[in-house]
């Protein structure tokens, strides 16, 4: 089944929202402290995936041009209606924010990744789910540290996280007739490092060191599809 791996993925993040639920009573201290670890090794794995780059050059206009694109249509404005409409029509207190908060933190970075990207590779190309068993395993406990802090706006970042990687998924089935071996292995170590550079800003703002709109970063990751192809020709 070419979706199960994503769909254990999903279930993994309703159970940590789920149990995050329960420890909401946890002294904001020991929250606070806990969000700063999380905030580090967010960090950390960004920069491990960032390194991974061989084409700077790439990276860079990818970022350059996504950026330009997340400007222009809005992107971060978009999550955040998106996330204020879910909590207006799920939550019975004033704390629509709070579940937009929560809802994009963990969307990005449940989605944005090496494991995203090359676990729904893999089911779809061979069939192996084992990375995306894995990122579940992670995310469900991201999720439930993230929901005892973020409140349960966690849970709907089930949403584009199973939409994205089922249809990455899916598509692969047919990437091989698509693209060359060459240029799709070189394609995901750039997505990569651009994803890791996303979740470094990611956590940036989870250690509120600064505010960066990483919504409207998020076309960098289409657009280093056309760039590195462009790098490619020349």
């Amino acid at each position: 089944m070419v979706l199960y791996g994503t769909l254990v993925n999903g279930a993994c993040i309703i159970a940590g929202s789920l149990l995050g639920l329960v420890f909401t009573k946890i002294p904001e201290r020991y929250k606070e402290t806990v969000m700063h670890g999380i905030g580090l090794a967010v960090i950390l794995i960004g920069m491990q995936m960032a390194f991974s780059t061989e084409v700077i050059i790439v990276v860079l206009l990818s970022l350059l041009t996504g950026a330009i694109i997340g400007e222009l249509i809005h992107v971060e404005e978009g999550l955040n209606r998106l996330g204020t409409w879910v909590g207006s029509h799920f939550s019975t207190t004033n704390e629509n924010f709070s579940v937009s908060q929560g809802f994009i933190t963990a969307s990005l970075i449940f989605v944005i990744g090496a494991m995203s990207v090359i676990g729904a590779l893999d089911s779809g190309l061979r069939g192996d789910h084992e990375i995306l068993l894995t990122k579940g395993v992670i995310d469900g406990f991201v999720a439930l540290v993230l929901t005892t802090t973020l409140g349960f706006g966690v849970i709907f970042s089930v949403i584009p996280v199973v939409l994205y990687q089922g249809s990455i998924a899916l598509l692969a089935t047919q990437i091989e007739q698509l693209l060359p071996e060459t240029f799709l292995d070189g394609l995901i170590t750039e997505i990569t490092a651009v994803g890791g550079l996303l979740i470094v800003a990611i956590g940036l703002n989870l250690l509120k060191v600064v505010q960066i709109r990483v919504g409207n970063l998020l076309p960098s990751l289409l657009t280093v599809g056309f760039v590195y192809y462009i790098y490619l020709l020349f």
